[in-house]
């Protein structure tokens, strides 16, 4: 299918003129699935245009919003780039503050948000924000002057074309999520989202599709794959309500696609071994052999007859009816925004489902690679894509660092989908991209001799142990999130003899635990049979490791790293100095006494 536009408004202008009566989104109702056509949608885009030219909206200003995925979201980012304007998106979980700062550094003009009590906090701040001139509420009754539905009203009618946009015209300023200080603010051209929605339609075949969103439009991953992507294949976007939904809605949408973050995988690869865990002895052996009957075959190797039967049955009792919670028609996945297991890979795999997973960040709009249909290598982020260019530079890492293997550096990368920049931030645009057009990722891998990409960790995020040994946590930490009794881990080392860890408890598994083994307690964090139960899960979790990234202690914690009380961002990303700040003393505390 060819997607090529010149900015996004040309690729919805064709989306509503190919696919005009074909379903664009649905919204969950009493009654099921509502769906708006792509020619319904395209309408309400041009109303919502015209009047944010009766706003006064125009090129190079900014519209912000800060709502959770719905049609609205989608007919606001639309129409501000009709007008030449740049799309500031935030997220519903950040705090106020954060929406301050932000619509500040970007110097938004209008802010449109979901719910009235946003509203109220914002207009309450506008002596403090000079150049923001209305703050519009999307679920305002009609009526109201200050609402999305007067907006369209006042636009209904009037005839407001889109400005003529070359493709270096800024179309989104997307803030990073903030790990460590301030976030900063992506540039993002017309041409860096059409270059990379252009490059991933030529390595996946979509066409005739239906999705369910639950990926945030704010993030770049969930804004380019599952929005701008989707909309240039004509493809039917359901759009998840609430998180505690997702399965529930699987099952009515019954995508054929989904874009997806390791975090689903995850526990859906813990639920599923829970499960199994709790049957009969046969029946465990059944799903553990089936499993490796599924992984041969899929390796392209012949199956015995007993490895036959043992696939057919674990597919009858459990791989079938994993596939079912996942709507049953899934032709494939694609998970990125984080490294997926290898482990976990292998079994969704196994059951079933094919997966894909890529590589890429907000500075490149976001995807920089990805294992596609015909180009795939386990336990890689694939091939760049088409017309992106990889390279790895080792001159900026330590003499140390030369133990991670021959081509292990900084992955720097080259393309149309570079950002502009940080708005307002030469120094920190100088510092990440480089000096002939490439930007630097912060990310360490190696390329192997067919092109596929490997990514080990983030240089920020390494830290030397006490004898001089380098640990890139984040693999660490999603090995130990696949035991079904741990929801969070901090893996934790920083000049000290050995790692520790911060682990949260899943308490739900756990309780459950205790019922089956017959144990009471008030705390389960205090509880020594918990201890010995986790100290043996990390054991078992660290098997594989090398010998000095084993955690020798740990503590565990009932408070979960939450984007609501500071220590994950608006991305699901751990902030990590926040973590490490707020548990310092127990942190070291775990280096005064044995494990």
């Amino acid at each position: 299918m060819n997607v090529t536009a010149q900015n996004l408004v040309q690729l919805a202008e064709r989306a509503v003129r190919e696919f005009g009566d074909q379903p664009a989104f649905g919204t969950r109702t009493p009654r099921g699935f509502e769906w708006t056509s792509y020619r319904s949608w395209g309408r309400l885009v041009d109303e919502c245009r015209a009047g944010l030219a009766a706003l006064g909206v125009g090129p190079g200003d900014r519209v912000s919003v800060v709502a959770k995925n719905r049609v609205e979201w989608a007919v606001i980012a639309y129409a501000t780039y009709g007008r030449g304007a740049a799309l500031v998106p935030m997220y519903e979980a950040q705090r106020p503050e954060e929406w301050r700062y932000i619509l500040n550094d970007s110097g938004a003009k209008v802010v449109f948000v979901g719910r009235s009590e946003m509203a109220v906090a914002l207009r309450a701040d506008l002596p403090s924000l000079p150049s923001l001139a209305r703050v519009i509420t999307i679920d305002a009754s009609a009526g109201e002057d200050e609402s999305y539905t007067t907006l369209l009203e006042r636009g209904r009618g009037n005839s407001n074309a889109p400005e003529h946009l070359t493709s270096d015209v800024i179309a989104g300023v997307i803030y990073t999520s903030g790990t460590t200080g301030r976030p900063k603010g992506v540039l993002l051209s017309h041409e860096n989202y059409c270059s990379n929605v252009a490059a991933i339609h030529e390595v996946f075949a979509v066409a005739g599709d239906t999705t369910l969103s639950f990926l945030p439009w704010a993030h770049a991953f969930g804004q380019t794959a599952d929005l701008h992507a989707m909309i240039a294949a004509g493809t039917a976007i359901a759009l998840n309500d609430e998180v505690a939904n997702l399965i529930e809605n699987l099952a009515l949408v019954r995508p054929t696609l989904l874009v997806a973050v390791p975090r689903i995988f995850n526990r859906l690869y813990e639920r599923v071994h829970q499960t199994v865990a709790t049957k009969p002895m046969p029946i465990r052996g059944l799903f553990h052999a089936g499993l490796r009957a599924a992984l041969r075959r899929r390796a392209g190797e012949p199956l015995s007859l007993p490895e036959r039967l043992a696939h057919a049955g674990a597919d009858a009792l459990v791989f079938r009816k994993t596939r079912r919670r996942l709507g049953g028609r899934l032709r494939f996945v694609v998970s990125g925004s984080a490294a997926l297991g290898r482990e976990v890979a292998e079994f969704v795999e196994a059951i079933g489902v094919t997966i894909y997973e890529g590589y890429g960040l907000t500075e490149t709009s976001p995807v920089v690679s990805a294992n596609a249909p015909g180009r795939c290598r386990a336990g890689s982020v694939g091939r760049p894509l088409p017309g992106v260019r990889v390279e790895i530079d080792r001159t900026a890492l330590s003499e140390e660092r030369a133990a991670d293997g021959p081509g292990v550096g900084e992955i720097v990368v080259y393309g149309p989908n570079v950002m502009r920049g940080y708005h307002g931030n030469p120094a920190a645009t100088s510092e990440r991209l480089t000096a002939d057009g490439g930007c630097r990722t912060g990310d360490l891998g190696f390329i192997d001799e067919d092109g596929f990409l490997f990514v080990s960790g983030r240089i920020t995020e390494q830290y030397k142990l006490e004898n001089g040994k380098f640990v890139v946590p984040s693999p660490l930490e999603e090995d130990l999130k696949l035991s079904a009794y741990i929801t969070n881990a901090l893996v934790y080392g920083i000049n000290r003899p050995h790692n520790v860890a911060l682990v949260v408890l899943d308490l739900s598994a756990v309780q459950r635990y205790a019922g089956e083994a017959g144990v009471a307690f008030d705390d389960a964090c205090a509880s020594p049979e918990v201890h010995a139960l986790i100290t043996a899960e990390i054991e078992a979790r660290c098997a594989g490791w090398r010998s000095y990234e084993r955690i020798r202690n740990f503590r565990l914690i009932n408070e979960d790293f939450t984007a609501e009380n500071g220590l994950l961002t608006p991305s699901m990303k751990v902030r990590r100095e926040r973590v490490v700040a707020r548990y310092a003393a127990a942190l070291d505390a775990l280096y005064a006494k044995p494990g």
